[in-house]
């Protein structure tokens, strides 16, 4: 960060060096622009960029803008489409050629244009929708604050999308964390907001009872034809997320499904697709289910004849898809519109492949969560894992750039999955990349924190979010950047006092304080841990259960003698705040989240991050045993858990801090979840892979080794290739497999261990094996 400071001061120090006259030269001062818009736009469109564009100066600015119908004025925002010819007898400007942006579905171009009468800023659509995304690059890009509407005097911009279908999942319901709180006039805000940012769809989930959720404020089948209704009012297609029946082998199960889709059908004045998963949920065979989609596109058609009827295939086994992809070539269906790619789907590349090609492909990426997720944030702590969890506040705009460009282009567009506001920059940075996938990340934040912001804090305030990137890439007590992040946030919480009810602020300063407090406490726990284990190294002196008494007394300073707490203090407060502005849930007791994992960052702010709980479970244990010298060797046992000695080696497989573990998981479960996250198994135990590979190269070449494995379940284990032969074979939790490794195998001081997968597709995920730990132990 401080590197970041000083460009910025740098920054500043140039632009105090140039003159005023020079800078005047260079701004086109809008404070007393007329907007002018073409008549050709039809309603409710007409009134919808007007409206926009004057009520988002208005609010950043404190300057309302006037609507005209002449060139009286010194200055104009004219806003035309790319077919008229005139603007109210004036020409409007149009490049020759069919190729330039705005001549293509919903591209645009913003250009500045100086005369003797004046200035006109154009914002030039090849249709309606492109006018609204010139404005939102418009808001993007200008100067506004109190008393001031300033542009570049040198802008010429034009872009038209790369993707087609560029949208979000907004579901009114309960399992949301934040808006199902939320008022019409909520919405109509946010999705004015998202389209601003380039989106062009929004996705809801119908069908929710009025007290499924305590939040509602709104009956959610109202909410239904009202986000219908906003949709329309910003010419973005309307989405639904609505599953079949779960099982429409059962009789009057798909008539039943019909009758309730047409209930939904005939109230929604905007309906452009709806989307039908394969599984998750539903388990239906495609035999059962494509009958009902066409009976479902029939219904459809006639109350919205231009809407199309999508399916995902997930949780399709092999069978199963080869039955759909066979069904479409030979049946080459038209009431199909395309086929969806979402989490258990068969591989993206691959479903596009097989998908022909008058099929649309749309993606339906997660980008809402953390771990147990299509996209598990990357090299994450499990001090993280246990407390921000599954819904935090989580900008990673680096990240989601690489997943995009990796993924994307297999597809004609998307609609992300998304449960609730934690994600916002995520969505900005993909309705971004949808319409130029080469953007960086960079640009795009800056953009997102000059409109949220002001401009006097976009380049500071993206700083701090790229920061908080930072602040979950590898172990925590290595990264330094926690508390410089820190300390930039507070930073511009003091000096931005105007922004406090800002709740894209809230959660942003919430994040870096939470980050804060999470690296004081392990760090705080890791030291008391190793103090009751240096306690219990006494235990042959002063006794065992003396030893364990003493250990806990330690432990249990996490809770008596707690430290930070005005940084948790802080993060409570946010919460209150948060749920005050936007309705965010951060506690299931206190704001009644829908359940642990639905953005419950309160409940875990302060769980144990090291083995406290385990310890305290363990020892009771010990106590139980018959004989002293029992207890001895089982809490020396205990104390030397991560501790295998000189020359031997300990890995916590799928930790951020493993030294020897070169795989990574990619099935994105590798953090345990039971008991609603209150799990008392010892934190190495909550992290696995099924198939790890670990590498080492230091490795004495004339000792004997022991290759030691906990887990769950089997373990085939190869070293350097060669599957080697157990001596001892436990196959439940904290339970041990050895392997003797043979000398000749190390002859070279390396070793690689790799473990083959077992044939278990007939068991669920859960039962499956997995390794938690690995030791190499020196004999």
């Amino acid at each position: 960060m401080k590197k970041f400071a000083s460009i910025w001061l740098l920054a500043v120090f140039t632009w105090v060096l140039v003159s005023c006259s020079t800078q005047e030269q260079q701004i086109l001062d809008l404070s007393k622009a007329v907007i002018l818009v073409t008549p050709q736009i039809a309603s409710p469109m007409q009134e919808t960029v007007s409206t926009i564009l004057v009520e988002e100066i208005e609010n950043r600015s404190g300057i309302r803008l006037e609507l005209g119908s002449d060139w009286e004025s010194d200055t104009q925002i004219a806003l035309a489409l790319s077919s008229d010819e005139s603007l109210y007898g004036k020409t409007v400007p149009s490049r020759k050629g069919f190729d330039a942006p705005e001549q293509e579905k919903e591209g645009y171009r913003i250009f500045q244009e100086s005369s003797e009468a004046g200035n006109t800023l154009w914002v030039i659509g090849a249709d309606t929708r492109g006018i609204l995304y010139g404005i939102g690059k418009l808001l993007r890009t200008a100067y506004l604050s109190e008393g001031k509407v300033a542009l570049s005097r040198d802008i010429d911009f034009s872009e038209s999308p790369q993707y087609a279908l560029r949208g979000h999942q907004f579901g009114y319901r309960n399992t949301a964390n934040s808006w199902d709180a939320w008022t019409v006039a909520q919405f109509d805000q946010h999705f004015r907001e998202q389209v601003l940012f380039g989106a062009n769809a929004f996705e809801n989930i119908p069908f929710q009872q009025m007290g499924s959720s305590p939040h509602f404020k709104v009956d959610p089948q109202q909410m239904e034809v009202e986000l219908s209704r906003i949709c329309e009012k910003y010419d973005a297609d309307y989405w639904v997320w609505t599953p079949a029946p779960r099982d429409l082998s059962v009789p009057g199960a798909l008539q039943e499904g019909l009758e309730k889709q047409e209930d939904f059908y005939a109230r929604v004045p905007r309906l452009n697709a709806v989307f039908v998963p394969g599984g998750d949920p539903g388990d239906n065979h495609p035999s059962e289910l494509i009958p009902y989609l066409e009976e479902l596109s029939e219904l459809l058609q006639q109350y919205h004849p231009d809407a199309g009827i999508w399916v995902s295939l997930q949780g399709f086994n092999e069978e199963k898809v080869r039955y759909f992809f066979d069904y479409l070539q030979t049946n080459n269906p038209d009431w199909l519109a395309g086929v969806v790619n979402g989490p258990s789907s068969p591989p993206i590349a691959l479903e596009r492949e097989l998908l022909p090609e008058k099929y649309l492909h749309r993606f339906y990426p997660d980008i809402t969560h953390t771990v147990r997720c299509h996209y598990p944030a990357e090299n994450w702590d499990q001090a993280y894992a246990l407390t921000l969890g599954r819904e935090p506040c989580n900008p990673q705009p680096r990240m989601y750039t690489r997943l995009f460009n990796r993924d994307s282009p297999h597809t004609d567009g998307f609609i992300t999955y998304s449960d609730g506001t934690h994600d916002d920059v995520n969505k900005a940075v993909w309705s971004q990349l949808g319409w130029d996938p080469g953007k960086d990340p960079e640009t795009i934040v800056r953009e997102y924190t000059r409109f949220f912001f002001g401009a006097e804090l976009a380049e500071e305030a993206a700083q701090g979010i790229f920061a908080l990137e930072d602040n979950w890439d590898g172990p925590i007590l290595e990264n330094p950047a926690i508390e410089e992040t820190l300390a930039w946030w507070k930073r511009l919480e003091a000096e931005n006092p105007d922004l406090a009810g800002n709740w894209r602020w809230q959660q942003l300063l919430m994040r870096a304080h939470y980050d804060g407090y999470i690296k004081k406490r392990l760090a705080f726990e890791k030291r008391l841990e190793a103090e009751a284990y240096a306690i219990l190294a006494k235990a042959d002196s002063i006794g065992a259960d003396q030893a364990m008494e003493q250990a806990l007394q330690q432990l249990q300073k996490a809770e008596t003698e707690p430290v930070s707490q005005d940084l948790k203090e802080k993060v409570i407060a946010y919460g209150e705040m948060l749920f005050q502005s936007v309705g965010a849930q951060t506690s299931v007791e206190k704001y009644g989240a829908s359940g642990a994992e639905r953005g419950a960052i309160l409940d875990f702010i302060d769980y144990p991050l090291k083995n406290r709980w385990w310890l305290e479970d363990e020892f009771e244990k010990v106590r139980s045993l018959g004989s002293e010298a029992e207890k001895l060797a089982r809490l020396d046992f205990i104390r030397t858990y991560e501790y295998p000695g000189e020359g031997s080696f300990y890995d916590n497989i799928s930790s951020a801090d493993a030294k020897h573990v070169t795989s990574k998981t990619d099935d994105a479960i590798d953090f345990l979840w039971e008991n609603n996250g209150i799990n008392r198994k010892r934190l190495s135990t909550q992290l696995f892979q099924f198939t790890p590979t670990l590498s080492y190269d230091e490795l004495d070449p004339n000792s004997d080794y022991l290759i030691r494995v906990s887990g769950y379940g089997e373990a085939l284990l190869r070293a350097n290739g060669q599957r080697l032969t157990p001596t001892k074979y436990e196959k439940g939790y904290e339970e041990f497999k050895e392997f003797p490794l043979p000398r000749d195998l190390i002859s070279d001081g390396e070793l690689e261990i790799r473990f083959d997968k077992p044939d278990e597709a007939h068991l669920n995920w859960r039962q499956q094996s997995r390794v938690t730990d690995v030791w190499l132990i020196r004999q």
